[in-house]
């Protein structure tokens, strides 16, 4: 467990999976955590309570990652209503699959807007107040699909792959102010998303993990929680795969 007494941690996507995983790992270690959520508020409030239970503080807070403006009044009114932020963390995400031939202009946009400018636009809103109060940990989460490609999602590695360059130039850009920002990297992790899939499809994943396992979301958090730490204060503009060896 990392300390996180009296910091402020904002995640996507925090309401469940990957993003409930990191919200309670921030929380445990003490940080009061605003769970972002685009539409299911009980999922939201559920992760609160773990978060309280575990003896954190949280708040559910929903706004649309892939409005600008949204990300802005957000970041201001956590700022406003917390003292500070000190950890951003871009978990969420979407992947719409299909063959480039038949991918359509919205499903490319809407990858396009949660997946990479929303990225963007948070950590726009977050770096002055981070700046101003000299230090502050940004993690984004990309995916091993981002590194290696995969058929059928050509757009959603695209823009994961986006991610990784913009993330090593925040990195550059913020250091001077004691700003620090990296990536994470998940393989195939066992979530709802994954354990909906046909055998025979999560058999041939398999095949392609060295470990011969899926991973699990307590897996990345703990990646993610180490990165936002002071543990990690020397550490920026890196990535961190967590993949059981399917892409080295």
């Amino acid at each position: 467990m990392y300390d996180f007494r009296n910091k402020v941690a904002l995640v996507t996507g925090g309401s469940r999976g990957i993003g409930r995983a990191i919200s309670l790992a921030l929380g445990k270690g003490g940080a009061t955590v605003v769970v972002n959520y685009a539409g299911n508020e009980a999922a939201a409030l559920e992760t609160c309570g773990l978060i309280e239970a575990a003896g954190g503080r949280a708040e559910a807070r929903r706004f649309d990652v892939a409005d600008s403006a949204a990300c802005q009044a957000a970041i201001e009114a956590i700022v406003s209503s917390h003292g500070g932020l000190h950890v951003l963390v871009n978990n969420a995400g979407i992947a719409i699959d299909g063959l480039l031939m038949r991918l359509k202009d919205a499903d490319l946009e809407r990858q396009l807007d949660v997946n990479l400018k929303a990225a963007f636009f948070l950590c726009r809103a977050a770096a002055r107040p981070m700046m101003k109060q000299r230090g502050g940990a940004i993690v984004n989460l990309t995916s091993v699909v981002g590194e290696m490609g995969n058929g059928g999602q050509t757009a959603y590695a695209a823009t994961k792959a986006g991610l990784i360059g913009f993330t090593k130039s925040l990195a550059r850009e913020l250091a001077s102010r004691g700003v620090r920002a990296n990536l994470v990297s998940p393989g195939f992790i066992d979530t709802d998303m994954t354990r909906d899939l046909p055998e025979d499809v999560r058999a041939r994943m398999l095949e392609a993990i060295p470990l011969g396992r899926l991973g699990q979301a307590e897996e990345i958090a703990d990646a993610v929680a180490w990165l936002a730490s002071d543990r990690s204060a020397y550490v920026t503009g890196e990535l961190i795969r967590v993949n059981g060896g399917m892409y080295m």
